[in-house]
């Protein structure tokens, strides 16, 4: 079985040897970075398996970090860690491609649960060049590029997990808890209003300005993507 390798950047260099300890007792192969500019360094050297990235560094932000990798990288999964609690921090951080957020102080066994949902995601998308399609819209599993008619339409990976998931359920009803599940991971740790927030995010890119809408509400039951 090959060791999964996992970038640590952040700044606090207790707190930074804490998480390298812990993961490598769990196995991982590890690397601290200690700010933005060495974080970005690294990342371009070498494939990671996963990145814990620390919001407040100094320099370079962790934000900035994550904009720059996510304008070549947009497969890598990619954890923020924040003592910042506000939801608008949070929103930020998905939008600029962010797979999730682990608000400090945290448990480790949560950082773990977490990292594991993510690398166990990543696995299950397909790397070939399959292409998935309904109507006009199509996504290539291998480019991870989405299209609706003649327009290019750009996804976070979480937005492009979620469509992937709808697609190969086509016509199928999948309940919030399903979603979950398949997109976020059986340890997810909060409540299934998030799947609504991001069909919504969904159907703002893939439905709002095409007819017809793809997306499907079967109320009282869960979402679907019909032909």
């Amino acid at each position: 079985m090959n060791q999964h390798s996992i970038l640590i950047v952040e700044d606090e260099e207790k707190l930074s040897r804490i998480l390298q300890l812990e993961l490598e007792y769990e196995n991982y192969a590890t690397e601290i970075a200690h700010n933005g500019e060495d974080a970005l360094k690294i990342i371009e050297e070498k494939n990671w398996d996963l990145v814990l990235l620390d919001i407040m560094l100094p320099g370079l932000s962790g934000m900035e970090v994550l904009r720059k990798v996510r304008k070549t990288d947009l497969t890598t999964p990619i954890i923020l860690l924040t003592a910042r609690d506000e939801v608008y921090d949070k929103v930020s951080g998905l939008d600029l491609g962010a797979n999730d957020y682990i608000t400090k102080p945290f448990q480790i066994e949560e950082v773990l649960a977490r990292i594991r949902v993510e690398l166990r995601r990543n696995k299950q998308i397909n790397p070939r060049n399959e292409k998935l399609t309904v109507g006009d819209l199509s996504v290539d599993l291998g480019s991870r590029e989405v299209r609706r008619a003649d327009s290019t339409i750009h996804l976070t990976p979480r937005e492009f997990d979620l469509l992937v998931c709808l697609l190969t359920n086509k016509n199928i009803v999948l309940t919030r808890d399903q979603l979950l599940d398949k997109v976020w991971g059986f340890e997810y740790f909060g409540d299934t209003n998030i799947v609504d927030v991001y069909i919504r995010y969904l159907r703002q890119k893939i439905d709002k300005d095409f007819k017809p809408a793809y997306i499907q509400t079967v109320r009282g039951v869960g979402y679907t993507i019909k032909d």
